[in-house]
């Protein structure tokens, strides 16, 4: 994978988001020269919003936090790219009634199909966003990360709940309504009609390391990262998995 995004300084690109934004880099550079129409369901505070923005790109974000949008606004603000950026209030639930059909070229939907009431109908609501040939980035909370981080913790219980739950849920005090792995997060595409050109795992070993060996040699993180995470098994096991899906 090209390390190239990584290696740029830039302070969005870290050892926790460097394989997702390598996927998004090659995607922009495909597009090279032209302005693309960019969704970001559950976008938040902006994390690749404004960056993309910067990258000359038009984004809406939506979101059911004002808060969330407020501290958007103000980043795209100080970031100079207040007129890219636009807020939307709402959640995955709604995109059907927020969104023009076929209108955007690539979207986000980072950490949200794991709390929205239904996630095939949202992935729908994506599928039905995009433009023919527009691509997906897709972030899921991991079922074989939560297993063994509280096996190795001592949650036994939890962790045997997990195994064995339809939804990969821990139990009824879980903050997440449902995990994935990769087959299941690329049947939810496959049955909206788009097609998966690539999984990776995201933050293999960044959540498992010290804080003072992340600090010590961040780009040795960054590299291990990049290079694990195309690889299974390494890439099953990470914290979450990203999925890059098209509509044929």
């Amino acid at each position: 994978m090209d390390t190239a995004i990584a290696r740029t300084g830039r302070p969005l690109v870290t050892a926790r988001t460097a394989a997702v934004w390598a996927v998004l880099r090659r995607e922009l550079d495909r597009h090279a020269g032209r302005e693309l129409t960019v969704l970001d369901v559950g976008g938040g505070t902006g994390g690749f919003a404004v960056p993309l923005a910067e990258a000359g790109h038009t984004v809406t974000v939506i979101d059911a936090s004002p808060d969330a949008l407020a501290a958007l606004t103000r980043r795209a603000a100080d970031a100079g790219v207040a007129g890219r950026v636009r807020a939307v209030q709402g959640d995955g639930d709604a995109l059907a009634g927020l969104v023009e059909p076929g209108s955007a070229d690539l979207i986000l939907c980072h950490a949200v199909l794991e709390v929205v009431d239904d996630p095939a109908a949202t992935v729908a609501a994506i599928a039905g966003a995009l433009r023919p040939g527009g691509a997906v980035s897709l972030l899921v909370a991991s079922r074989a990360a939560a297993i063994l981080g509280r096996a190795v913790n001592g949650h036994l219980r939890a962790a045997s709940a997990l195994v064995t739950d339809p939804e990969g849920r821990s139990g009824p005090r879980d903050t997440l309504r449902r995990r994935y792995d990769a087959d299941t997060a690329a049947a939810l595409l496959g049955g909206a009609g788009l097609q998966v050109e690539e999984t990776h795992g995201v933050r293999v070993v960044a959540d498992l390391l010290p804080a003072t060996v992340v600090e010590e040699d961040p780009q040795a993180v960054l590299d291990l990262e990049l290079a694990l995470s195309a690889q299974p098994p390494f890439r099953d096991i990470a914290s979450q998995l990203h999925l890059f899906a098209r509509r044929p």
